[in-house]
């Protein structure tokens, strides 16, 4: 039996790596590749799928919102750059979640997943519920630096000071420099580790050596707090030290 694939993704680079994965694998059948949801439902519709490479931030409609609209979707792992979906992925009952880049060997165990679910499927003639995605136990960002993805460990990172249209990720041992918002940054990073105290600045909680009502200090550099910012910062501030002195 041909496993019939769909891959979606609006980065034609992500879906070259998984075509050119799959090829490994004779049991797998790419029958179309797109570059938006709203396209996949349209094939969905006419053509006969049983598994998704699935992208989840698209423009236009998250994958996980496409999904949803499917009365009876196929199976799916979802392929994004954003690992807190891991939750939402779980209660779709994706089969996997693999973090970009995806490195073969990660997406050979993907492919154990779906075999272990097909071979499962045709002995017992049952629909089986997958494995439950786990959520990451250590959480990791991508950045884009010098035309490179690069791995960063969120406990790692100190602080991220914004630039116009880059940013400075500060560890304990270098900065790096990559070309995004501080607010797209912001959406990603776990809401009750950091802290925006500036229009320029963010700061990891646990990282804070000490503070005053106007600034920060982490590694021996003071940061400011940002007068519309204060009143947060300072709650959260509160909340998490106690009272300021």
């Amino acid at each position: 039996m041909k496993i019939k694939v769909l891959i979606i993704d609006d980065e034609p680079q992500a879906i070259e790596v998984i075509a050119n994965y799959i090829r490994n694998f004779p049991e797998l059948e790419l029958v179309e590749k797109c570059d938006n949801a709203v396209r996949a439902f349209q094939i969905l519709q006419s053509t006969p799928v049983d598994l998704l490479f699935l992208d989840i931030k698209m423009p236009g409609l998250l994958g996980t919102d496409l999904v949803k609209t499917l009365k009876r979707p196929p199976r799916i792992i979802f392929t994004t750059a954003y690992q807190n979906f891991a939750l939402e992925a779980f209660e779709l009952n994706a089969l996997d979640y693999l973090l970009k880049p995806i490195s073969f060997d990660r997406f050979l165990k993907a492919m154990e997943k779906v075999f272990d679910y097909y071979k499962l499927k045709q002995n017992t003639g049952l629909t089986l519920k997958a494995e439950p995605v786990q959520t990451p136990t250590e959480s990791v960002l991508y950045l884009r630096v010098e035309r490179k993805m690069v791995k960063v460990r969120v406990s790692d990172i100190y602080w991220i000071e914004s630039a116009k249209d880059y940013i400075k990720v500060f560890l304990k041992d270098r900065v790096l420099i990559s070309k995004q918002k501080i607010s797209t940054l912001e959406e990603l990073l776990p809401e009750n580790q950091f802290i925006r105290i500036h229009r320029s600045f963010m700061v990891a909680c646990d990282k804070i050596e000490s503070y005053h009502s106007y600034c920060i200090e982490i590694l021996g550099k003071q940061l400011p707090i940002g007068r519309n910012y204060k009143l947060e910062s300072q709650k959260k501030l509160r909340e998490l030290f106690g009272n300021f002195s």
